[in-house]
């Protein structure tokens, strides 16, 4: 059973957006010109996730993509934040 059986289109357009959002935000280069579309990209795939999705679904962890890309505005690339090596 493919992803395509699973969700309809418009699920699968949001969930595809959010990907490339993670992968926009994790990259090691960043261009500050986008960072106000990539809140406003941000803020959509909230949207969409809060139309298609029941409300059991969303945690902290669903809302903190809003305030992502104020922490690379902050603090650089969210590479060089990664706790992972440290903990």
């Amino acid at each position: 059973m493919a992803i395509r059986d699973i969700f309809p289109n418009k699920v699968r357009l949001s969930i595809t957006r959010m990907c490339f959002f993670i992968n926009t935000i994790c990259s090691k280069v960043h261009d500050p010109i986008k960072f106000d579309d990539l809140e406003n990209e941000a803020a959509i795939i909230q949207c969409q996730f809060d139309m298609y999705f029941p409300p059991a679904f969303f945690d902290i962890i669903v809302h903190l993509i809003v305030h992502l890309v104020r922490e690379i505005k902050c603090c650089g690339p969210v590479y060089l934040q990664w706790m992972y090596l440290v903990e």
